[in-house]
């Protein structure tokens, strides 16, 4: 069902009300992230609002707000710095654990990343940790300063142009984040960590990913933006983000890839359920069992690839039930018989053109099977390891006629 999305307000850490946005995913949360923005942003720029949405729309409930000064959000931003937005974070979770639970997820951006990181130390319950295209130093900032800082050393306080907006900028912010020792804090850090970064990021970067990471104690995890830009600005690559750290936090915050909450299917027994997740035009939820999946189509066809398509889940019940099958039989026989690797492939062709095709008219569905073994298939058993390959269950229900039953739930 399509998330919810609520204003609310919190005291921040220099006692002003901060704006904030609590998108929430329906019927009931699995868990609860807090999501940092970047340096002058607000809450609502485009990448958070959607990673939020689909965070939401995975079941995870996302509070975003905006910093001190900035945004809806009351208070002086020239009397903030880095550290005060440390504890913003930090007071967001107070806020979170008081009202509803406490999060178990930090998401940041840019200098937001910078932030969750410096802030997972000071919040118990964090369990995994984002960064997206962050500074590996929070002292990058001043970068975008550019002859400014000499002003500001000079006179205490300049103003400094941003993205197209002054904001005043005074020597305490220098101070603060030449002060900052952010490796130590990722070290000692006891959170998961996943790391995503833009290789062309043109504002930070792609060696303060590598920074971050390497600092960083396992369990720990790099995805690269190939084509993003700094601010995420193109929806697709927003929602990959989204869909891979909604299914990478999972790991951490109920195990890995499982739904724990038995009201999320209850009156849902056997088979599986799909239904539209609200991302895209296409993309679907899954739920099979205690297991959470995804389906879209590919954006050749106007989805966002957020998920194998329904061919492509076909092609995986064909390659899974090979292998399975070439493995029972082979510890049935007592064969030593090496990894099994299945590769499936699936097109419609004509029949006249499928020669081990019965049905000679018309387009049907071919799929083509490729089976590695490492170390080779033992001396003598090529034959047998097609035989064996052909009786694979889902092998003989796509070769048979099947019955299929569609009514409508009432």
């Amino acid at each position: 069902m399509p998330a919810s999305s609520v204003k609310l307000s919190f005291n921040g850490s220099r006692n002003a009300q901060l704006a904030a946005r609590l998108d929430l995913p329906e019927p009931a949360p699995k868990a609860f992230a807090i999501f940092a923005h970047c340096f002058t942003c607000s809450k609502d720029i485009l990448a958070a609002s959607r990673i939020a949405e689909a965070l939401a729309l995975n079941g995870i409930a996302v509070l975003r707000f905006d910093f001190t000064g900035l945004g809806a959000s009351e208070g002086e931003f020239a009397s903030t710095d880095f550290s005060s937005n440390v504890q913003d974070i930090v007071k967001a979770a107070d806020y979170l654990r008081s009202n509803f639970q406490a999060p178990q997820l930090l998401v940041g951006h840019s200098l937001g990343g910078t932030a969750v990181l410096a802030a997972a130390g000071e919040i118990p319950e964090v369990r995994a940790v984002a960064t997206i295209n962050a500074p590996s130093d929070a002292a990058h900032v001043t970068q975008s300063f550019g002859m400014n800082i000499e002003a500001i050393e000079r006179d205490g306080e300049a103003d400094v142009t941003l993205a197209g907006r002054s904001f005043t900028i005074r020597k305490d912010f220098l101070e603060d984040v030449r002060e900052q020792r952010l490796i130590e804090r990722i070290g000692s850090m006891k959170a998961a960590l996943l790391v995503f970064h833009a290789p062309g990021d043109a504002l930070v970067g792609i060696e303060n990913a590598g920074a971050i990471f390497g600092a960083a104690r396992h369990p720990k995890s790099f995805v690269s933006l190939d084509g993003a830009d700094h601010m995420l600005t193109r929806r697709r690559d927003a929602v990959y983000v989204a869909g891979i750290l909604a299914s990478w936090a999972s790991r951490y915050i109920e195990g890995p890839g499982r739904i724990n909450d038995a009201e999320q299917v209850k009156g849902f027994a056997d088979g599986v359920r799909v239904s539209e997740s609200g991302v895209g035009k296409f993309g679907q939820k899954i739920l099979a069992g205690i297991h959470q999946l995804a389906a879209d189509e590919p954006t050749s066809v106007g989805g966002l690839d957020m998920g194998p398509s329904p061919y492509d889940y076909l092609s995986v019940a064909l390659g899974a039930c090979t292998s399975m099958t070439l493995r029972i039989y082979a510890a049935h026989k007592g064969i030593d018989l090496g990894r099994i690797t299945v590769d499936v492939s699936h097109g419609k062709v004509h029949a006249n053109d499928c020669a081990e095709c019965e049905n000679r008219e018309g387009l049907i569905d071919r799929f083509e099977r490729r089976i590695a073994i490492d170390g080779g298939v033992p001396s003598g058993l090529e034959d047998k390891i097609l035989e064996i390959a052909d009786k694979c269950p889902v092998h003989r229900t796509l070769k048979a006629q099947s019955a299929i039953s569609t009514r409508l739930a009432k």
